[in-house]
Parts: C-alpha cells; structure tokens; sequence
C-alpha cells in the first residue's frame, strides 16, 4: 500500500472517531496539528510520512480522550500493521505518541526530529487564540470554573495529580500553557510560539483587569 493511501486511509478513520469530539480534542484539533506538524517537517527536514501519521493518530492514545492509553495505542499498532507500515516505521511512530503529551511536566524528552515536530504542532494548537478557547472548553467538560481565586498554582504535580486535582481554566495558563513557549523543541516551532504566548499574556491581562483584580495568579 502505497504512503498516500496510507494517510488518506487513516485521515478517514480518525476523522470519524473525533469529528464530534467535545473536549478540544476533536478532528478539526488534529487537523491544524497535522497541517503545521507538516510545515515544520518540512523547515526542519523530519520525514514527512512518519510526522503525518503521528499527528493524525495521537489523541487515540491520550487518557484525555479514551479510556485506556494502552488499549489506544493496541489499537493504533494494530492499524499501522494492518495497513502495512513497516515494523521500524510503526514502532517510530508509537513511540512518538507515547510519549508526546506534557502530563504535568513528567514528560519524557523526544529523541528524533520527526517526534519533536509533532509534540512541537500539538503544544501550538494548545496556545494563542485557540489555546485559549481549547483551554475553556476541555475546563468546562472537565467541570471545573472559569477562575477560584481561592486556589493555589501547582507547580510540582504527579500526572494523576496534574490530571485530577483542583484547578480551573485560568490557573490552567500558568501549569502549563505559559510553560509550552520555552518548551519548543525546534526553531520553527519556537518562532511561531513566541506571537501566541504574548496573546495569551495580552488575554490574561485583559481578564484581570475585567475581574477588578490587580494582581495574577503567580
């Protein structure tokens, strides 16, 4: 099977698992990821082919969208197997999924270029405008609030931690979403963070000053 059927194939499939995804997390998500996944590949001369699938396929394995990572990924190695990518490829592709979200920071560095571009697209869709609105809606469906001044920022946190603890939408920007602009892995990436992160901070002002509040939550 040839690599444009390849991903045409696969671009079907995730379509019809996320298009009514109501987490942030949905197609149009992997959409963007995969389109600016695929223009950093290309300034940074990562493989084209391994960066596509691993954009397309990585929230099939993300604990935020399904039940069982283990079973996600299962199934994505079944799938690549299935539609012939070869064992090296399939394994290249895995690990990048496996190891590409941030979870509270423990995260583990990615080795190669092509996993470093997709954890680098990912983090962008996670910042700028639509960081922001992606931000609101996985707090909401989480049902945590807008903002609760009561709550401290948590700086050190487990995964579990990081994934069930008190927090809300805002505190959110400060363990994480501020964090991604010095967490670029390329150069490419690192350019088009810098132009999101400082609308974020432009938001973050604006909204203190909306709330009466002078100071941050810092």
């Amino acid at each position: 099977m040839d690599q444009q059927t390849i991903i045409r194939k696969t671009e079907e499939m995730v379509r019809d698992q996320l298009l009514g995804e109501g987490s942030g997390h949905d197609w149009y998500h992997i959409e963007r990821v995969t389109n600016t996944a695929k223009q950093l590949a290309e300034k940074e001369n990562a493989n084209l082919f391994i960066v596509t699938l691993a954009a397309l396929l990585h929230d099939l394995a993300d604990d935020k969208v399904v039940e069982s990572e283990e079973q996600g990924l299962l199934a994505i190695k079944e799938w690549l197997e299935q539609h012939e990518v070869s064992a090296d490829d399939s394994e290249h592709i895995v690990t990048i999924i496996q190891n590409m979200s941030f979870k509270g920071g423990n995260g583990i560095a990615l080795q190669t270029m092509e996993g470093q571009v997709v954890q680098d697209a990912d983090r962008l869709d996670a910042i700028g405008a639509i960081g922001i609105a992606r931000c609101f809606v996985y707090s909401g469906k989480k049902g945590r609030p807008i903002y609760d001044p009561t709550l401290d920022v948590r700086e050190q946190m487990t995964k579990e931690e990081y994934r069930t603890g008190s927090s809300s939408a805002i505190h959110h920007f400060y363990e994480k979403l501020l964090k991604l602009k010095d967490l670029m892995n390329t150069n490419a990436g690192y350019q088009l963070a810098v132009e999101r992160h400082q609308f974020m901070e432009q938001f973050l002002d604006m909204f203190y000053q909306e709330v009466g509040m002078d100071k941050k939550t810092e």
